[in-house]
C-alpha cells in the first residue's frame, strides 16, 4: 500500500471540510487552513462530527472510529505552517480567478517544488489559475463533488503546463483513498461531469419553460427512470449496447427538437431576478418549506449512502 500523504486544505468551508474528512478517514494527516471567517462560520469539527455521526447511524463506521478521524485533522491560519507540513495542497476558496491566482502564487513560493498544488474549482480554467506561478508543472485541478466524503468521483484536470507524473501521482493518491479519479485531458470550461450535468439541466429547464412537464415530473422522470441506470451503465456503454446505428437514428430525428441555446433560460433569469432562489428563499421552480428543505437534505445524504452501498462503492 502506498504511503500516506500529508494533505493541506486551503479553506474550511463545506467542500474543504468534506475533503478533509475524506482524507482523514483514509488515514492521511490533514491540516485545514482557515480563510476569511471559516473558523466561526463553518465550525469544521462540529460539522465533521455530525457527518460522521450520520455514517455511524447508517452502519458505515463504528462509534470508536469517529474520534481517530477527527484527531487526524489539525487547523491553522498560517500559510507558512501549512506549506511546511504539506506534501499535497488542495485549494477550496471563493470562485474568483484573481484571488485564486494570488493564493497559488503565494503557495508556489512557499512550498517545496515537490509539493503538488491543486484547485477544487468547478468552473475556472486551471491553466489560468496557474499563470502567476513559477512551478506551473505541479499545479492541477482536483474537482470533488459534494458531499466530498461520500461521492467517489474526483475530476483530475490537466493543464497545458502540468507534468504527467503529477497527474499520475494524484490519481494514485485518490485511488488509495477509495476515490474514483477521472482524468480530464483538456482544461475546458465545465471540465467533464459539469458539461454533461448542465446539458441535462438546460434541457430539463426548457421542458418546464415550454410547458411539456411540471418540475416535479421532470425530476421523477430521471429519479425513477434513466437516472437509476446511470450509476451502473454510463452513456457511452448504453450507446454501444443499443448500437451506434440506433443512436444515430434517434439523434438525426431528435436533435432539431431539443434545447440548443447558448444563453441561460429566460425562465431561470426571471426566477433569479424575482428573488426565487430555491432553498435559499423557499421558492425556485418549486416552493419549499423549512421542513421540506431539511427533509430533502437528510434524504440526500442517507439516500446517497444507500445507493453507494448497494453499488458496492462504500
Amino acid at each position: 500500500m502506498a504511503a500516506k500523504k500529508r494533505i493541506a486544505i486551503l479553506g474550511a468551508g463545506t467542500m474543504g471540510i468534506g475533503i478533509a474528512q475524506m482524507f482523514a478517514a483514509a488515514g492521511h494527516e490533514v491540516m485545514l487552513i482557515y480563510v476569511y471567517d471559516d473558523k466561526e462560520r463553518a465550525r469544521p469539527v462540529e460539522t465533521m462530527t455530525a457527518n460522521l455521526s450520520i455514517l455511524k447511524e447508517e452502519g458505515v463506521l463504528r462509534e470508536e472510529e469517529i474520534q481517530p478521524v477527527i484527531s487526524r485533522v489539525s487547523f491553522t491560519e498560517s500559510m507558512e505552517e501549512a506549506a511546511r507540513f504539506a506534501q499535497v495542497f488542495i485549494e477550496c476558496i471563493v470562485e474568483n480567478l484573481a484571488v485564486k491566482q494570488d493564493y497559488f502564487q503565494q503557495l508556489d513560493a512557499l512550498c517545496p517544488p515537490s509539493t503538488i498544488l491543486a484547485t477544487n474549482t468547478s468552473a475556472i480554467s486551471v491553466t489560468e489559475i496557474a499563470e502567476k506561478s513559477v512551478h506551473k508543472e505541479r499545479i492541477i485541478g482536483t474537482h470533488f463533488w459534494n458531499p466530498a466524503y461520500l461521492i467517489p468521483l474526483v475530476e483530475v484536470i490537466n493543464t497545458k503546463y502540468a507534468a504527467p507524473a503529477v497527474i499520475e501521482e494524484m490519481c494514485a493518491i485518490f485511488r488509495n483513498a477509495g476515490k474514483m479519479p477521472v482524468v480530464v485531458k483538456k482544461d475546458v470550461p465545465g471540465f467533464l461531469a459539469n458539461r454533461m450535468q448542465h446539458a441535462l439541466f438546460r434541457e430539463a429547464i426548457s421542458i418546464v419553460e415550454n410547458g411539456i412537464a411540471d418540475p416535479e415530473d421532470v425530476d421523477n422522470a430521471i429519479k425513477y427512470g434513466f437516472g437509476m441506470r446511470l450509476g451502473v451503465s454510463g452513456p457511452m456503454e448504453v450507446i454501444d449496447r443499443g448500437g451506434t446505428d440506433l443512436t444515430y437514428s434517434i439523434h438525426k430525428y431528435l436533435f432539431p427538437h431539443i434545447e440548443s441555446s447558448t444563453e441561460p433560460s429566460k425562465l431561470l433569469v426571471r426566477l433569479m431576478e424575482d428573488g426565487k432562489l430555491g432553498f435559499k428563499s423557499g421558492e425556485g421552480f418549486q416552493t419549499w418549506s423549512k421542513e421540506q428543505i431539511e427533509q430533502s437534505n437528510a434524504e440526500l445524504t442517507r439516500g446517497l449512502i444507500s445507493v453507494i452501498r448497494s453499488l458496492g462503492r462504500l
